[in-house]
Formats: structure tokens, sequence, C-alpha cells
């Protein structure tokens, strides 16, 4: 009897297929597990949704930074080169240096030029305060000298008038020529006087050419004072300094090159880094600056950098691009354009591993 018991037990657990052959039978506790294991995942996913509803993340976002280009004020070879590729300078450090010679003469010659401008005024100021004399002088001589003149010929004329007016017996013909010579004469010392006098008569215009003269000797001085400083400028641009904290970037000079004004020699990117994400135009509804973010950088994953956001940029990329699409013309086909926001960093930055531009990066911003 518990032989058949058992037979009817064990046929209890088992089924048969379609060929007859017996299957065991699924035991109810692994589907409800299995039930409960598919809600649990699906309360899980939808957790995961609502707490993250407000986080917005993208992968389309890198590091930035400001990069200063390093050229020469001036022309000429390098002598010294006193940086190495990704070397960190300080502001002020020399970098460079360029054969100052030529600039050194061009300064000794300006210095010259002033000193000369200088001795050029001190002379006309003199010229101008002997002028001040000189010229009224002048003018009251030639006055006197016509005065002078004029009563000369006064006598002239009266001598001659006697000469002809007396009878032939109580002169002669001599007398009376050497007083027609002497009128003749007598009127051309007028004449003289009178020119003379002409000359001397512009005593206002006169000093004010001598005062003329020191005006612009004065701006000779000016000019060369300008150039004096240009040559000052040249000698100093001669060291190539570092106007920022920053490590050396790009370097493509060597120590014998010509360099030129303006050609870039290597640049400087300074410490301060920030991150450029291009988010998507559906994401920025509720995006405002000062809203929190969290950034992983795919090069350092133990770094857990915070920051905020910053601003976000009036424009997409394509609205800055040399060539924007005109979408007023031809067939239009509508896309996601992307908005880059600037998120600065807070904190978690290590200054043993500084971030070099352009890393990839995933910043998560929190909206609410």
């Amino acid at each position: 009897m518990a032989q058949g018991d058992q037979a009817d037990h064990a046929q209890g657990d088992t089924t048969s297929d379609k060929n007859g052959k017996p299957q065991k039978k699924r035991h109810p506790l692994v589907r409800v597990a299995l039930i409960l294991l598919v809600i649990v995942v699906l309360v899980g996913i939808g957790a995961y949704l609502f707490l993250t509803r407000n986080n917005i993340e993208t992968d389309d976002a890198y590091t930035a930074g400001r990069k200063i280009a390093i050229a020469p004020h001036v022309n000429g070879y390098v002598t010294q080169l006193l940086v190495n590729d990704n070397q960190f300078v300080h502001a002020g450090d020399l970098l460079v240096r360029i054969d100052s010679r030529d600039y050194a003469a061009s300064l000794n010659k300006a210095e010259a030029a002033v000193s000369q401008a200088k001795a050029n005024i001190d002379a006309y100021q003199l010229m101008l305060a002997v002028a001040h004399k000189n010229f009224p002088g002048q003018l009251v001589t030639a006055q006197g000298n016509l005065a002078a003149a004029q009563a000369q010929l006064v006598k002239a004329e009266a001598d001659y008038r006697r000469q002809r007016s007396v009878a032939r017996a109580a002169t002669s013909q001599q007398d009376i020529d050497y007083a027609r010579a002497a009128l003749d004469q007598a009127k051309a010392r007028v004449l003289q006087a009178q020119g003379q006098l002409t000359q001397a008569e512009p005593v206002k215009e006169n000093v004010a050419n001598a005062d003329a003269r020191v005006s612009q000797e004065q701006a000779a001085l000016a000019a060369a004072n300008a150039d004096l400083v240009q040559a000052r400028l040249n000698l100093e641009w001669t060291e190539v300094r570092a106007p920022h904290d920053g490590w050396i970037s790009q370097r493509n000079v060597e120590r014998g090159n010509f360099v030129q004004t303006g050609q870039q020699m290597f640049s400087i990117v300074e410490p301060e880094v920030w991150v450029v994400a291009n988010y998507k135009e559906t994401q920025l509804t509720h995006m405002r600056p000062g809203q929190k973010v969290d950034i992983e950088v795919d090069a350092y994953p133990q770094l857990e950098l915070h920051g905020h956001v910053d601003s976000i940029q009036l424009g997409s990329g394509e609205s800055f691009s040399a060539f924007p699409p005109e979408n007023a013309t031809g067939n239009f086909v509508k896309t996601v354009q992307r908005i880059p926001v600037k998120i600065v960093l807070d904190s978690g930055l290590d200054p043993n591993i500084p971030l070099a531009l352009g890393l990839s990066v995933v910043p998560t911003v929190y909206v609410k």
C-alpha cells in the first residue's frame, strides 16, 4: 500500500509530453520568485527614472581653457631659449632672448637725437630773448636813420636852391654841381632809410617767427622723445617674458632661428580650466546658471569634479560658423541643435593631475 502511494505521488509531480515522455513540473515557488524579480526590476527602473528625472547628462563635452599665443614684438635671431615643451612657467619669467645689439645702437642714436633737440631749443630760446630786444631796437634805429636822412635832404635842397639863386659871378658851376650831387645823395639816403624802416617795422612778426622756431624745435624734441621711447621698448622687447602662469605648449622655435614680429613661437596654457558641454536644445528647458553639476573625466575616472552652470551661449554652433545654414531656402529637415553650456569647476581638482584642454568629460546638471 505504501508503494502505491509513492507511485501516485511521483505521478503527481510529473507530466507527459506529446511523445509520452515524462516531464518534471516547475515548483510554484520558482514561479513566484521570477514574478517578484520582474517586479523588483521594474520598480528599480521606475525609481531610477524618477530619481534621475532632473539629471541632464551629455557625453558631448570637453575641457576648455585659455591659450595665450606668444609672439615677439621685434625681429631678430634667437640667442637664448630658456623653456622646454610642457614646462610650467610663472608670470614675468624670461622665456626667449633675441639679439639686442641693433636695438641697443638704435637706443643710443635716439638718446643723441633727444640731446640735440634739447640743445636746439636752448639756442632758439636765447635767440628769442635776443629777438625781443633786437627787433624793437632795429625799428628805432631805422626810424632815426630816416629822420637823419630827411634832415640831410632838407639841407641839401636848401644848399642847391641857394646855389641856383645867387648871381653867377658869386658862385661857380662846380659849386652848383656839388650842391646838385649832395641833393641827389640825400634823396638816395632817404630812400635807403625808408627801405630799412620798412624792413624793421614788422617787429611782432619777427618776434613771432623766432618764437615759432622754438616751438618747432620743441616739436622736434617731442618726436625725438617718442623715438627714444620706441627704441627703449624695442630693446626691452628683445626679452620675451611670460604674461601669465601656465604650461608651455606647441613650441616651434629653436635657438638660432630668425623670428619676425607676430610670429607665434609657442603657446601658454593657463591653469584655469572649465567645461564646455554641448547640450541638445530639448535639454535646456529647465537649465539655468548656478545649477550644480557633477563631472566625470574619461581620462581620470578617480576624479570627482563638482561645478556649476556659468552661462548658456546665445546661439548654436552653426549660428557662428563661417557659412550658417539658410533654412529659409531649399528643402528643410529639422535637426535637434546643440547649444554650448559653460560649466565652471568648483572642487575636485587634483593639483598633481592638471587637466589638459580638450579632454572628454560627462557632466550631469541637476536642474531642480
